[in-house]
């Protein structure tokens, strides 16, 4: 190790010592921006965005359960925060977050409000037909690079906010995302789509759970992905799928059991020198490691990884209640204790952002 080196390490952990010392409050506000590609992919055709917003609250703010499910029956226990707190003085780093495919910003609110008891203000949305709460669309499905749009959209009008927007520091910006959301995160980054680079690859690899319809919208088959794409609304939306959708200023990327690798151009992700954080499990059945993390690991010039033993998928969403464990497959898919995962995807983006942001 060379002395820079050491002094780089010991100042992350230093950074990281006096995060978690001063860890306070943390407040939650929502708000909603408007953007023509969030209609094109939403069931009633609506171009509204909703966007959850994490961060330092003042000290005794009262924060409540922050839960996922039926009023009163909820399914999963997503973490705490105070709703419309006041911020706690100064501009903190910002981090937007992606979703996975059918999630939602609240269903990831325990990795959200980690960040943001540590000093950060995370910012997510709820991208349009892909969420659990809204029916999920072909559009959706397939306009995937418009994800990166949302982040976008929503970190600009958070920053136009006059509430919000005096306390981030655009200047420490990063980008964090969990499943699909890893695929949007690099995309913000600056890496670029490749439709056929995956519609060739399934065809070599049609076993491969990447090519497979997902749980949340098995009408959604590769097959019938491709047909879509070549009807009339959509085709000329495809075109550009390859654009640049990279937003501005993102200095890390941190990925939690990424999907969607094998539908980005590899040329792109090894040319993409932003700071890459992977963390995955090697019992994921639903975003296979070859394919997707250690793919990415593999091609991203600056890409670290780390392989938790015995994690599936969907041990990085939100802990489910006795009930969620009842009804909900993701529940009954955990191995590991998931709380040691959650512990440890934290303190890794913890120290992961400190050290570039």
């Amino acid at each position: 190790m060379t002395a820079r080196t050491h002094f780089i390490a010991l100042a992350a952990a230093w950074l990281g010592v006096c995060t978690m010392a001063h860890a306070g409050a943390v407040g939650e506000i929502h708000r909603v921006a408007h953007t023509p590609s969030a209609a094109l992919r939403d069931a009633q055709h609506s171009d509204a965005l909703r966007i959850t917003v994490w961060y330092p609250a003042t000290a005794g703010a009262a924060e409540t359960p922050l839960q996922v499910g039926p009023s009163g029956h909820p399914l999963f226990d997503a973490g705490r925060a105070a709703a419309d707190a006041p911020f706690a003085p100064g501009r903190h780093p910002v981090i937007l977050f992606s979703h996975g495919f059918g999630g939602s910003a609240r269903i990831m609110a325990w990795f959200g409000t980690a960040l943001a008891r540590a000093g950060d203000v995370v910012i997510a949305v709820d991208h349009p037909g892909t969420n659990g709460r809204d029916p999920m669309t072909m559009a959706g499905g397939l306009l995937v690079w418009d994800r990166a749009v949302d982040l976008r959209v929503a970190l600009d009008a958070v920053a136009a906010d006059a509430q919000i927007g005096p306390h981030l520091d655009r200047q420490r910006l990063g980008v964090a995302g969990f499943s699909l959301g890893g695929f949007a995160a690099l995309v913000s980054a600056g890496a670029r789509v490749d439709i056929d680079h995956i519609i060739q690859f399934c065809r070599a690899h049609a076993a491969d759970a990447t090519c497979a319809a997902q749980a949340e919208a098995p009408d959604q088959s590769m097959a019938a992905r491709e047909q879509a794409l070549k009807t009339p609304a959509m085709a000329p939306l495809a075109k550009h799928a390859g654009d640049d959708y990279a937003i501005p200023g993102v200095r890390a990327v941190f990925m939690m059991a990424p999907g969607g690798i094998e539908a980005l151009a590899p040329a792109s992700l090894r040319a993409l020198n932003t700071p890459t954080r992977i963390l995955l499990g090697d019992a994921d059945p639903v975003a296979p490691p070859a394919s997707n993390g250690k793919l990415a690991a593999t091609l991203l010039p600056h890409a670290s990884l780390k392989v938790l033993h015995r994690v599936g998928h969907y041990d990085f969403l939100a802990d489910c209640t006795t009930l969620g464990q009842q009804r909900e497959p993701p529940c009954k898919h955990f191995q590991a204790p998931q709380d040691d995962t959650h512990a440890t995807a934290i303190a890794a983006a913890e120290a992961f952002f400190a050290n570039h942001l």
